[in-house]
This record gives C-alpha cells, structure tokens and sequence, in this order.
C-alpha cells in the first residue's frame, strides 16, 4: 500500500460508479414485488418473498448511450445515465446533504464563539497527568452515543477538534481520526438500541424492539475494548517514533482547521455548552420517540445558531462570517456523500440490487445452520458495498433473511445480529460510506492510507463477528 496511491476523492467514486454501471451489463436484471408497512407513524417500502422474477435487458445503440424505456424489460445504465448518476445522487440526498451543511456551520460558530477552545484547552490541562485517560473518555462518549443513538453524521464536523487534540498530545492525523471513526463504527456495529439498525430491522422481522439487548451489550463491552486497545497501540507506537506514522512527513500544524488558541472559560462559555448540550440531548431524544429525521434535526440546529449567537454577544454580521465559513469547511465532505449516492442510483436504474439477493438468498437455503448463519453475515457486508445506507438495507434484506432463517431453524434476533454487524463492521472501510468519505476528505486523510491502518482492525472485528453469530446459534440467541 505504500506505493500505491487513490485518486481525488470524487474521481474515485466516479470510478466506482462506472464499475457498477459496467455490471448492469453483465449481472442478470430482475426484481421482487414490494408492500408497504407502517412503523412509527413512517410508511416503507419492503420486499416479497419469493416475489423474485428476472426481467430481460433492452440493448440498443440509443440505450447505450442516451437511455431507453422499453415496457418489460430493463435498460443497463447509458452513456447519459452514468453521469445523470451524480446529479441524481444529490438530489436523493438533498436532505442529507444539507444536513450536514449545517452540523458544519454550528460546530464552527462554536469555535468562533471560543466555546470549543476553552473548554478543549480546559480538559488537556486537567488531564496532562493521565492523557490517556481522558482518550479513554472521548472513545467511550463517541462508542456509546453510536450504539445507542445511532449517532453518525453528526460527527463529520467534530474532525478539526479531534485532529487539534490528537496533534497536541503528540500523535499523528490518522490517530485522531481513528479516536473518531473506529469507536463510531463499531460502536454502530453493536448496536445496542440504535434506532436506525436493529429497531428498524426488528420491526422487520416481526420482534419486540429491545429484544435481544444483554446479548448485544455483551458485543458492545468486548468491541469497545478491541477498539481502544487498537487506537493506543498505534498511539503508542506512533508517539514513541513519528517514522512509523502512516502519514510520515505529513504536515500536521495545529491551525490548519482554525485557530486553535488559549481562551479561558467564561459564564458565556458554560452558558452557550449547557445549552448546546442540553439541545443535542433533546433532538437525539425526539429523533427515537417522536419520530424525528434530518430536516427536524437541521431545523433544530438553525434555530442553536440563532440563540447562541444572541448568547455569545456576536454581531449579526459576526455570526454569518462564522456561519459561512463552516459551509465553506464542509463543501467536500457534504457533496461526497451525495457523490457516494450516485452508486446506488446506478444498480437502482440498471435493476441488479433485487438479482444479487435472489442469488444470494437462493445459495443460503442450502447451507447447514451455522453455515447459513455465517452466510448471513457475509452477505449482509457485501450487500453494504452496494447500499451503503443502513436502513435502506434493512428494508430490502431483512424481508428475506426472515423467512430464510425460519426455513433453516435459525432465531429472527440471529438474523437481526448477522444484519447489524455486516452492515456496521464494513462501514468502516468501504469507500462507498459517504459518511466515512466525507470525514477522510475533511481530515485530509487519503482512502489507502486509511486502509491500511484500519485493515487488521476490520479483520479482527470480523473474525469476533464470526464468532459471536457461531454462539448465538449454539445458544439459540
């Protein structure tokens, strides 16, 4: 990995949205039939049973490079259609996009307001004496917001102030970043009551929401501790010798996302934290009982920027300043994860996501329990590649996973478990997680650097997964 090199973030995923537009040519069209469900006052989308039919190709020199429609039967993706991909793919996640748009111009309005720095610089003193312990900490707040709360995108803004404190305590960028990535992903891989994972895949499988949780905090107690002990062993080796840095020779300065200075706390500073803490902790709430999704959320962050503006004494005019640099900071990560999108709207269009699962389903039934099990798991983290959204790929796996599992003996919640660690354990390595690439783009962190120094973590995590599917079949989980 040391010799080769990834391109620009955006041409790389272009490229992989040419790969998979290249597969609608060869992969089988088809599709199941789909029915609708209700769950928490929200109207889904979810697939038939065995409702699986293959539809023929239409090929055609106009389909080829303008696009086609022919009733019955399916167009592979046009010369037209492969860069309609990416509009398309910002369009789909519009919401999102500006989401997290706006997630970036409240962090930065806190940093303008001298908020983050003074209390930044207020818990590297108290625990000059025991770093680690204050490491420890930030992982754990990271690891259980995840597993509990789903927390994800949210924290693509919070790079800047994870690479200060990363750099201020000795270690190098992909040390900060993985203080991040690793205990968000598989804290996500856990899922211990994550609304967008296991209750939405419970639902689903027809389960009590909740069920199945002293199994799944027993994989949130070993996972967190794997995770840690990864972090600071490459901390510890990085910090004792910066030549063994992955990044060696890079040019980490500690204003390179701000000006990071010495503020000490004021009233205004406690006030403005309480309140953003207080807010955050509200709409976290609000998104798993009410019902909330990204644009009550961002209407929310709107109305934190207007009253700590008014908190902080800044100008209308201050605050903008602060408000349109967090946008301009957020530019690369906020279009990346539409960019990632324009994948999905590929394999969508050219009608091969519904063949991969028929055939992956169809392989799974015959397999012995434990076998099938394991299966599940595997399938679920390839299937990650192509729909990289969580929820998205609940609504059109589990619906098969579930009868697959009665029909082999297997427990629903094993095939609940097998679906949220495919899903979250891939996540943090595949280049098609807007998320990920989006924070890897912030944090000026190349995709092959990245891998290299999450690939034995990944490996690790997926052995432990191996294993904790194998024990919930033995014990009937």
């Amino acid at each position: 990995m040391n010799n080769f090199k990834i391109p620009h973030v955006f041409i790389f995923l272009f490229w992989i949205i040419i790969f998979c537009s290249i597969l609608t040519y060869i992969i089988p069209s088809g599709n199941f039939e789909r029915t609708t469900r209700s769950y928490d006052g929200m109207t889904q989308s979810v697939v038939v049973p065995n409702s699986y039919k293959e539809v023929p190709k239409n090929y055609s020199l106009k389909a080829t490079l303008l696009g086609e429609t022919v009733e019955g039967k399916s167009t592979p993706v046009s010369l037209l259609g492969l860069f309609s991909a990416i509009p398309k793919g910002l369009g789909q996640s519009a919401v999102l996009v500006f989401f997290v748009f706006i997630v970036g111009a409240v962090f930065n309005l806190l940093q303008q307001t001298g908020t983050i720095n003074a209390f930044l610089f207020a818990l590297i003193s108290r625990f000059q004496e025991k770093p680690k312990l204050l490491l420890f900490l930030i992982y754990m707040t990271v690891f259980s917001g995840s597993s509990f709360m789903g927390i994800a995108s949210e924290t693509i803004a919070l790079i800047p102030v994870f690479l200060f404190l990363s750099k201020s305590l000795g270690y190098d960028r992909i040390f900060g970043v993985g203080l991040l990535c690793v205990p968000q992903y598989l804290g996500w891989s856990t899922g211990v009551t994550n609304p967008f994972t296991v209750q939405i895949a419970q639902v689903i499988a027809e389960l009590p929401i909740g069920s199945g949780i002293v199994f799944r905090l027993f994989l949130y107690v070993v996972y967190a501790a794997i995770g840690f002990f990864f972090i600071m062993r490459y901390g510890d080796r990085v910090k004792k010798n910066l030549s063994l840095s992955l990044m060696k020779g890079d040019h980490f300065k500690l204003d390179e996302f701000g000006v990071f200075k010495h503020i000490e706390i004021e009233r205004k500073h406690i006030i403005i934290l309480l309140f953003f803490v207080v807010s955050y902790a509200s709409i976290i709430v609000a998104v798993q009982t009410i019902g909330w999704g990204l644009i009550e959320m961002s209407a929310c962050f709107i109305a934190i920027i207007i009253v700590v503006t008014k908190i902080s004494g800044m100008t209308g005019d201050e605050s903008m300043a602060a408000f349109s640099k967090g946008l301009e900071i957020m530019i690369v990560p906020a279009l990346v994860v539409g960019v990632a999108r324009g994948i999905s709207v590929v394999l969508q269009e050219g009608m091969i996501i519904d063949t991969l699962l028929h055939s992956a389903s169809s392989f799974l039934v015959s397999m012995p329990k434990i076998a099938a099990a394991e299966g599940m798991l595997f399938f679920q983290t390839g299937l990650n590649f192509f729909i990289p959204s969580a929820s998205g790929q609940a609504l059109v796996s589990m619906p098969l996973m579930t009868p697959m599992s009665d029909l082999l003996g297997l427990s629903r919640q094993t095939a609940v478990l097998a679906y949220i660690l495919g899903d979250g354990i891939s996540n943090i390595i595949i280049p098609t997680n807007g998320v990920l690439m989006a924070t890897l783009g912030l944090a000026k962190v190349p995709f092959e650097k990245w891998f290299s120094y999450i690939l034995p973590l990944f490996i690790v995590s997926m052995i432990m997964a191996v294993v904790f599917i194998a024990l919930a079949v033995v014990i009937g989980y």
